[in-house]
C-alpha cells in the first residue's frame, strides 16, 4: 500500500510505526511540521530503513504561535491548504492522521470527503475539549459556549466522517458513541515506546554532565509542559524534598512558556537546585534519560479520562524509576505502581507525600537499579510495534476496500 503517516507533532513511536510499515513492504511517507516544538523521534531516512520510506516536514513561511489563538488559527489554516495541495499532487491509498490541530484535521477531513480519500483517524485526544475549556476561561460566557459547541462538532464531523478511528484508550468509546461513530469503525491501540531507540544506559554516560551538574539524587522532566500539567508541582517538589534535608537536583528538558517561567524561577532562586533545557536531539535520548535516578511526569485531573502521558511510555523504555504525579486510575498511573515507581495526586499534597519516597531512593532503602530493572521489564513485555504494525495494516485494508466499494 501507499501511505501516509502524518504525525503533526513528530513524535517517536509514531515514526517508528512508519518505518515498521516500510519495512513490512508498503510505501510510506512519514509527514510532520517542521515548527512544533517537542521531544522529536528520528525523522530522517537511516542506512537501515526500508527503500519506501520517506520523511517530509511540512514548514510554513509564518510563526507557530502555541498560546496566540489568532495566530495558531491561521497558521492552522495555511498548513492545511499546504497539507491539501501535496496530496492532490501525490494520492495514496490511505492516510493515517495523529495529532494534527483541529482546525487543520477538520479542513482535511472535509477534502478527504470530497475526495474520496481513505483515511484513519489515530485519535490521541479529544482536542475539542481542552480548546473548550481554554476558551472558557478567556472569553465570556455566551460566546465561549457558543465556541465550544462548534469545536465539538468540528471533532465530532472528523471522527464520524474517517474511515476508521483508532483510540489510545478504552474512555474513548463512550464518546463515540455520544457522536455516532458505528462501533465496527473503532478500535483501540496502546500506545507504547520505541524500544530500539530508548534503552537503559549507564548512569554516567557521555550526556551526563551536560544535564547535571551534581551527584545528588537525580530528577528528571522531559517533554511538554502544556495545559495538561501543572509545572508549579516541580517545584513545590524541590521545596518539599529541601525541607525534608533530601538532597536533589531537577533538570528540565523542555521548551515553550512554561519551560521560561521555570527557567526565570531557577535564575531568581539560586537555593533551587532546578536547571531548564530545551529538547534534546534523539539520537541522545537514551543517555539524556539514563543520566537520571528517577524520571518525573506530570498530568492534571481534568485530563486523566482522555490523556494518557506517552512521556511515560518513554521513561518505562529508558528503565528508570518513575515518579508520577497524577490521578491514580490513569491508565500510565498504573503502569507506573506495576513497576514499582511511585503515583501521588497533582496538588501539594501529592508532591509532599511524593518526598517520602525520594528519601527511600535517596538513603538506598529502596533500590533504583531493581525498580529501572522492572520497569524496562514490563516495557519489553507491553511495547510490540510489530504487532501494532499489522493492526494498523488491517485497519488500513479494510478502510481503503470500503471506500473503493463506495
Amino acid at each position: 500500500m501507499r501511505v501516509i503517516v502524518h504525525d503533526f507533532s513528530g513524535h517517536p513511536f509514531q515514526a517508528e510505526l512508519s518505518r515498521q510499515l516500510a519495512s513490512n513492504g508498503n510505501e510510506v511517507e512519514h509527514v510532520f511540521s517542521g515548527q512544533y516544538e517537542s521531544g522529536k523521534g528520528h525523522l530522517a531516512v537511516g542506512p537501515d530503513d526500508a527503500a519506501g520510506l520517506s520523511f517530509r516536514g511540512i514548514t510554513l513561511d509564518m510563526p507557530f504561535e502555541k498560546y496566540s489563538p489568532i495566530s495558531r488559527l491561521k497558521f492552522e489554516r495555511a498548513y492545511a491548504k499546504a497539507w491539501i495541495k501535496q496530496l492532490k499532487e501525490s494520492p495514496v491509498d490511505c492516510i493515517v492522521a495523529c495529532n494534527i490541530p483541529l482546525t487543520t484535521l477538520f479542513r482535511f477531513a472535509r477534502f478527504a470527503k470530497k475526495r474520496g480519500q481513505s483515511w484513519v483517524f489515530w485519535h490521541q485526544d479529544i482536542y475539542s475539549f481542552a480548546l473548550s475549556d481554554e476558551l472558557r476561561r478567556k472569553a465570556p460566557r455566551p460566546f465561549s459556549s457558543l465556541g465550544a459547541k462548534f469545536l465539538v462538532w468540528m471533532e465530532k464531523y472528523c471522527a464520524r466522517n474517517a474511515d476508521h478511528v483508532i483510540a489510545i484508550g478504552p474512555a474513548f468509546e463512550e464518546i463515540y458513541d455520544d457522536w455516532g461513530v458505528p462501533s465496527d469503525r473503532v478500535s483501540v491501540i496502546p500506545n507504547w515506546a520505541p524500544l530500539a531507540e530508548v534503552f537503559p544506559v549507564p548512569r554516567d554516560n557521555p550526556q551526563a554532565a551536560n544535564i547535571f551538574t551534581t551527584e545528588r539524587l537525580r530528577l528528571l522532566y522531559a517533554g511538554t509542559i502544556g495545559r495538561k500539567h501543572n509545572p508549579q508541582l516541580l517545584v513545590e517538589l524541590l521545596h518539599s524534598a529541601a525541607a525534608a534535608s533530601i538532597d536533589v537536583e531537577l533538570t528540565i528538558v523542555s521548551q515553550g512558556e512554561a519551560a521560561d517561567d521555570l527557567a526565570k524561577m531557577a535564575a531568581d532562586d539560586p537555593s533551587l537546585a532546578m536547571r531548564v533545557l530545551p529538547f534534546q536531539d534523539a539520537e541522545i535520548l537514551p543517555q539524556v534519560l539514563g543520566s537520571a535516578d528517577v524520571l518525573v511526569a506530570l498530568l492534571e485531573p481534568d485530563a486523566t479520562r482522555f490523556s494518557i502521558p506517552s512521556k511515560v511510555l518513554t521513561y518505562m523504555a529508558a528503565g528508570r524509576p518513575i515518579l508520577g504525579l497524577m490521578p491514580s486510575d490513569n491508565p500510565a498511573a498504573q503502569d507506573i505502581t506495576a513497576t514499582g515507581g511511585f503515583v501521588a495526586e497533582p496538588t501539594q499534597a501529592g508532591a509532599h507525600a511524593a518526598t517520602a519516597w525520594l528519601a527511600e531512593l535517596a538513603n538506598g532503602t529502596t533500590s533504583i537499579r531493581e525498580i529501572g530493572e522492572r520497569t524496562r521489564s514490563v516495557a519489553e513485555q507491553k511495547f510490540d510495534v510489530e504487532s501494532v504494525a499489522r493492526e494498523f495494516e488491517s485497519i488500513m485494508s479494510g478502510s481503503n476496500e470500503a471506500v473503493s466499494q463506495r
